[in-house]
């Protein structure tokens, strides 16, 4: 019994000075910052073996108490064998928080990452559709890689990593940048002023927040969403979702037009082909040819192409105060030329005449009003000049009861349908404002309109035009033909009447008379005159 008490005591002796000792060990370990370069390499190759890539880390260490913290510096991740690409990523310091229980439970609890630069490589064609066959002999051709290629091969590193999960990763002023696919193409940047990720790991969907400044137009985005499970062969590939705001967004950068842009929207898809859905407010827009803000919203459909930046519209839907403008084409680059080519075809079906005049002539009020009917292609080419220098448009339009607004302008109007009409005795202003139709064919190059079978319709008329407008000067350079029910000598009366008869026959033609005439002047002072030069070619 005696032998069996004094083993007893010294186990228990023996387990306390065991358990003291460790814990002094521990200790003084935990609060003398360790330097390990076994760690350290140990540590690279673990993030080569699960990103499948060449991984640096300049130094790291490790403090165990009161929780562990690991900081470390120069941390770069490339591609094998790419020294011709600039690092996926880039780390100047980061720092690692966790605790006993998390490590446990698989959980790190924060990481930060200062000077974190991202690198998205443009796509080759294979990765810009997820549903293409891969290409023979590439990395995931299945009759190269028997054992399943590349998606086993991130199915079975998600999996190894999946273990670990980080609660969040903060990385404050980081930078993504998305390089093109024409090396001679300067990469698209944006700089993220913050950057938060929660639940970060492999084979996962990770929370992100953002908030970024925009470079052009220059505004502030905030962002919402879920980023992953990471791509490691092909990070363009990376799936991502959220919503998105676009704040105080500075249109005068585009040369030509101002205003101040705000948006709101959804987006989704990969990183290197972005699906977006919002809506727009600018309620000062201006084409500053017109000096006229108006409200403009908008709403759209987007496909991004986030390795070259050119973006799909399918479609936008534009409303400026009661007229609604469809367009769909969209944005792209333009080969050996610094910029980007808008091409869109446009439509507006149920519109306001009056509302397009706002924002193209500079006039107190809109010289005409009606309805308006248009379709026309739109180009705007990359360049320095004004927006209206360089917008080009080629398409067809009509106007449906147009009145124009000035009062010496309606009044010739008005005496022409009387007179068309054999009523030159009758009170014009008694007879009411007359209402005109218009429609013709239009081209718009470096600011000069030129119409071609332009109609012009009033009750007991029609005008038949080509010609040009040039929008900066606002001058009008006319000829064509007006088709009148009346004779001549039925236009005027008395012995001008008498005297007219004779020309009757000069101007009629197929039971109309037919008036050769031509208008110049200015859109505030039009001259309408006779072409006499045609009136004997015929």
């Amino acid at each position: 019994m005696h032998v069996r008490i004094r083993r007893r005591r010294w186990l228990i002796v023996a387990l306390t000075i065991a358990v003291l000792t460790v814990a002094a060990a521990v200790s003084i370990a935990t609060r003398i910052p360790i330097t390990s370069n076994a760690m350290r390499t140990r540590v690279v190759a673990a993030l080569e073996d699960r990103l499948d890539a060449d991984v640096e880390l300049a130094d790291l260490r490790l403090r165990i108490y009161p929780r562990l913290h690991a900081t470390g510096e120069g941390l770069i991740i490339r591609f094998h064998h790419r020294q011709d690409l600039p690092p996926l990523v880039k780390i100047a310091r980061l720092s690692i928080d966790a605790d006993l229980v998390g490590l446990w439970r698989h959980r790190v609890a924060r990481v930060g990452l200062d000077g974190l630069e991202i690198n998205i490589p443009p796509g080759d064609e294979r990765d810009a559709d997820p549903d293409a066959p891969p290409a023979v002999g590439t990395a995931g051709d299945p009759r190269t890689q028997p054992d399943g290629g590349d998606a086993q091969a991130d199915d079975e590193a998600q999996s190894y990593a999946s273990g670990f999960i980080i609660e969040e990763v903060d990385a404050p002023e980081a930078q993504l940048t998305i390089l093109r696919s024409d090396p001679d193409k300067e990469p698209r940047v944006w700089y993220l002023h913050r950057l938060k990720l929660r639940d970060v790991g492999l084979s996962g969907a990770m929370p992100f927040d953002t908030f970024l400044t925009n470079a052009v137009p220059p505004g502030q985005i905030a962002a919402t969403g879920r980023f992953g499970p990471w791509r490691r062969r092909a990070p363009g590939a990376t799936p991502l979702e959220g919503a998105f705001t676009f704040e105080n967004a500075d249109l005068s950068v585009f040369k030509g037009i101002s205003g101040v842009l705000h948006a709101k929207g959804t987006f989704g898809g990969r990183l290197d082909r972005i699906s977006v859905d919002g809506q727009t407010e600018t309620p000062d827009f201006m084409v500053n040819l017109s000096h006229h803000p108006v409200p403009l919203t908008t709403t759209y459909h987007a496909i991004v192409d986030g390795t070259n930046g050119n973006t799909t519209l399918e479609p936008v839907e534009a409303r400026v105060l009661n007229t609604t403008i469809t367009a769909a084409g969209g944005v792209y680059e333009v080969e050996g030329v610094k910029g980007r080519v808008v091409r869109l075809d446009v439509g507006i079906e149920d519109g306001r005449l009056e509302d397009v005049l706002r924002m193209a002539v500079p006039t107190d009020k809109p010289t005409m009003l009606g309805g308006l009917q248009l379709h026309t292609s739109m180009t705007i080419p990359p360049g320095p000049q004004d927006v209206v220098d360089k917008l080009q448009l080629d398409g067809r339009f009509a106007i449906e009861r147009g009145r124009f607004t000035d009062p010496g302008v309606q009044q010739k109007i008005n005496e022409l349908s009387q007179r068309a009409r054999g009523r030159s005795s009758e009170n014009v202003a008694q007879a009411g404002r007359v209402e005109s139709d218009f429609a013709g064919q239009f081209r718009l190059q470096k600011g000069r309109l030129a119409l071609r079978t332009l109609t012009f319709d009033v009750p007991g008329a029609v005008v038949s035009l080509d010609g040009a407008y040039h929008l900066e000067r606002g001058t009008l350079a006319f000829t064509g033909d007006l088709y009148m029910d009346a004779r001549i000598s039925q236009t005027v009366k008395g012995w001008k009447s008498w005297l007219l008869k004779m020309a009757d026959p000069i101007f009629r033609h197929d039971g109309k008379t037919v008036v050769p005439l031509k208008i110049s002047g200015s859109r505030n002072d039009p001259k309408f005159g006779l072409d006499v030069k045609r009136v004997f070619r015929r």
